[in-house]
């Protein structure tokens, strides 16, 4: 199956049932929602930093609160859509809406409905866990998997919402819609560079900077970033999409480091190893903006070629530039060069052992030789895999009018 990669936003011809919209502008509930995956993404660097800084002193504070808005948000908003379009009495509404047990909404409402469930039922789950099991800092733990899930959730079911009136927009023609339209690209694209920097957040633990010369870390972020950076350039129609996403995780990173140490922590649990005084920030980002501008390129230029085709190329090209890119930086990052605010090596958890690697600024476990080619070759199979899986659901993505 050929061709037409990337068709420009009102050059092809939508088929099946259009829905009519007569939104003029960007609707109220998109900007909350918005707001809501901004929010959860505020708190959850501000939680990790917390755990880092701090400890897990109580469930009451700030970095929670502000995790646990997204879900109110997303109650709000999905709430009134779907009040509105099962109870109210306008046919445009209800035209742009799905049917699930009786009630009526847009897909991506139910979709961030089903997260924000997931992300309340998680809050007692982690008060139990902590309880049976201890104050443990892991970000992979089952009651903080059930709320990052819920916290994806919401982010796909905002991703819809955008994704279905900028669709919409675009059925409609230039003239009455192209301003709304670009905006809700915007829009999607911001969301979804929120989303990139979730998947990285969920990979923290198997990409911190001492890890960075074993091959895990690369299959790792092969598994979670080309799926999202092929399904946002196809559903987006923006040629430069997958680079805009991964710089608005490399802006929310950088910003994290160079604001959240303004700001004074004091440990509130032991061991203290390392005398913590201000917040603890994360790593510097992963420099997952090469790739995925290589990966535009690419897209570009190879419009006419099989979908197969471009998935194949696309997950050796991206461990390729990640690898020629990232390895060099990994060493700079345990340098002496890097200790300054900018990269922010200078900051360590209050529990980081004086022996520890992250002290020691040392590799743990760095692959060599057939370890690591088979391990970087598996990371290519891997990205191939999730490009083609992005590439077919962002096509599908491009007809969502519900």
């Amino acid at each position: 199956m050929a061709s037409s990669t990337f068709p420009t936003p009102y050059a092809e011809k939508q088929t099946g049932t259009l829905v009519a919209s007569k939104a003029s502008s960007v609707p109220w509930y998109i900007w909350w929602g918005a707001l809501a995956v901004t929010s959860s993404s505020i708190g959850g660097a501000w939680d990790v930093s917390w755990h880092r800084s701090i400890g897990r002193d109580s469930f009451w504070t700030p970095a929670h609160m502000a995790i646990y808005a997204c879900g109110v948000l997303a109650a709000i908003i999905c709430g009134y859509l779907i009040l509105v379009n099962t109870f109210g009495r306008s046919s445009g509404t209800r035209a742009a809406s799905v049917n699930v047990l009786g009630f009526r909404a847009p897909l991506g409402a139910f979709i961030a409905a089903w997260g924000g469930i997931a992300m309340i039922t998680s809050a007692p789950f982690d008060n139990w866990w902590h309880a049976a099991y201890g104050l443990d800092v892991k970000i992979v733990s089952p009651p903080h998997t059930l709320l990052i899930l819920g916290i994806r959730g919401v982010g796909v079911g905002i991703l819809f919402l955008i994704l279905a009136a900028m669709n919409r927009c675009a059925v409609e023609g230039p003239q009455s819609s192209e301003h709304t339209f670009k905006t809700l690209q915007r829009l999607l694209l911001y969301v979804g560079g929120l989303f990139v920097a979730g998947q990285m957040f969920f990979l923290i633990e198997y990409t911190w900077d001492v890890q960075l010369h074993s091959a895990s870390a690369y299959i790792a972020m092969a598994i979670g970033l080309p799926v999202v950076f092929a399904m946002l350039s196809q559903a987006s129609r923006y040629k430069w999409a997958a680079t805009s996403a991964a710089m608005v995780y490399m802006v929310f990173a950088i910003a994290e480091i160079l604001i959240l140490p303004l700001f004074p922590a004091q440990p509130k649990l032991g061991p203290v190893f390392y005398p913590v005084t201000h917040m603890v920030p994360a790593k510097f980002p992963v420099l997952i903006f090469a790739p995925a501008l290589a990966l535009d390129l690419l897209w570009q230029r190879t419009r006419s070629w099989k979908p197969w085709m471009v998935a194949l190329v696309s997950g050796f090209l991206f461990i390729v530039v990640l690898v020629i890119v990232e390895w060099p930086f990994a060493t700079f990052l345990l340098s002496k060069a890097s200790e300054n605010r900018f990269f922010g090596t200078i900051y360590f958890d209050y529990n980081s052992s004086p022996n520890g690697l992250d002290r020691l600024r040392l590799f743990l476990h760095p692959d060599h030789g057939s370890v690591l080619f088979g391990g970087l070759l598996r990371a290519a199979i891997y990205g191939s895999i999730g490009t083609w899986i992005g590439l077919s659901f962002g096509r599908w993505m491009r007809s969502v009018q519900r």
